[in-house]
């Protein structure tokens, strides 16, 4: 490990928090347009389809880039790639006059940002432990939820004041502007070459272009698959993503129809989600969780599904909050143990490949979340589908506190 990690990491951290400012501050204001200008579950569900489903069909190829090649040259392509796509669009919209029409152009777009988004996840996961020893993943992983979180409390509140007093297409060019700031800052950074920090020589690079990009891939998935704690873990993990989407993803539609449909309530309610985020991040960081990581990432979830059903079941906006601000809290907990417990039981070699499965499963679970529960809040009360999915997440709880996950998650291994 490099004597300089601990300046390192700090340069690579930020470089994506500014990154993420900006993808954040699109994000939010796509799907903000979009909410107010339908009101429709269908496309809603539409964008975050387009905006996850790309991401899932190139995250498995991505993963074995990130093994084979630098991960940082991944991120920075990914990262320009997705800065020139939105530029387009800016440059686009004036000329463009029917909702219909710029509505289109918002899943095109979603999905070319999806690909360069599913490149640069698993770079970004596998390039923590090149940086950073083992033994300070966890509270690294948890300083990096604080960073991210904080990030995403501003970028809503930046949204919302910048769809109030200006136009979508200025979020988009703040995220050009933000992507650029991102790219020089990784720029910055020199990396070990990826044969001697993978396999412990310079001479290996060699071996691994000799085995194709197909080989690799099917490795990976005997690999992770084949281990049982790390087969479970994705599992778990794309459950948990697929019964979160009622109390989480849609949690914009849901606050337009019961508290009011304006870029107010939206704001407030992604800050005091974020905030809790923000707090949850600090907590990991600082404390580190408890021992055992499968404690904590079951005490997130089991609070996880008791907050769902109670952000469905009470009518007090205020009341709503304090739960969102909890379930932030409780979120982080299960996104850093499980961070966490991939990079510590992944081979060094496989990691770009377990992460690329972990993108994956996400983007395919979320999208699909959508698919189910958009359109079937266009039918039935969104209060009743929170409250089942909370009761479901605290089912998945119990089955996976049993034998589905060994005991080998604590922090010396």
């Amino acid at each position: 490990m490099k004597s300089n990690w601990k300046q390192k990491t700090p340069l690579f951290l930020a470089s994506q928090a500014v990154s993420l400012f900006g993808s954040s501050l699109v994000q939010f204001a796509m799907v903000w347009y979009v909410t107010l200008k339908t009101s429709s579950g269908f496309w809603v569900s539409m964008l975050t389809v387009c905006a996850y489903l790309p991401q899932f069909l190139i995250s498995f190829f991505a993963g074995v880039w990130a093994d084979r090649h630098s991960k940082k040259w991944l991120i920075i392509i990914a990262d320009a790639s997705i800065a020139i796509t939105t530029l387009a669009l800016a440059l686009a919209i004036p000329y463009i006059s029917k909702d219909t029409v710029l509505l289109s152009f918002l899943l095109i777009v979603s999905a070319i940002r999806s690909v360069g988004t599913g490149i640069q996840t698993p770079a970004v996961s596998s390039m923590i432990p090149q940086l950073v020893p083992e033994k300070y993943f966890m509270r690294v992983n948890g300083i990096n939820s604080t960073i991210q979180s904080i990030v995403q409390f501003a970028a809503p509140a930046a949204a919302g004041v910048i769809l109030t007093f200006y136009t979508l297409r200025t979020t988009l060019l703040i995220d050009i502007v933000t992507a650029m700031v991102g790219i020089g800052l990784l720029s910055c950074i020199v990396m070990p070459k990826q044969g001697e920090r993978v396999i412990g020589n310079s001479t290996t690079e060699d071996a691994v272009e000799e085995t194709t990009v197909f080989k690799e891939l099917i490795s990976g998935v005997k690999y992770a698959f084949s281990d049982r704690f790390l087969r479970n873990l994705l599992l778990l993990n794309g459950v948990f993503i697929f019964l979160c989407v009622p109390a989480g993803f849609l949690a914009t539609l849901f606050v337009s129809r019961t508290y009011g449909d304006s870029y107010t309530y939206f704001t407030i309610v992604e800050l005091v989600g974020f905030a809790g985020m923000t707090v949850g991040g600090l907590l990991m960081g600082t404390w580190g969780g408890f021992k055992s990581r499968i404690k904590t990432l079951m005490t997130g979830l089991f609070a996880f599904g008791v907050l769902a059903i109670g952000m469905g079941a009470v009518k007090i906006f205020i009341v709503y909050l304090v739960f969102m601000f909890v379930y932030g809290i409780a979120l982080t907990m299960i996104q850093t143990a499980t961070t966490t417990l991939l990079q510590e039981k992944s081979k060094l070699e496989m990691t770009g490949r377990v992460f690329g499965f972990f993108g994956a499963i996400y983007s395919a679970a979320l999208p699909l979340g959508m698919v189910v529960f958009g359109p079937m809040a266009d039918v039935i009360p969104m209060q009743w589908i929170m409250i089942g999915s909370g009761a479901a997440l605290i089912v998945l709880g119990i089955v996976y506190s049993g034998n589905k996950l060994n005991h080998s998650g604590n922090r010396n291994g």
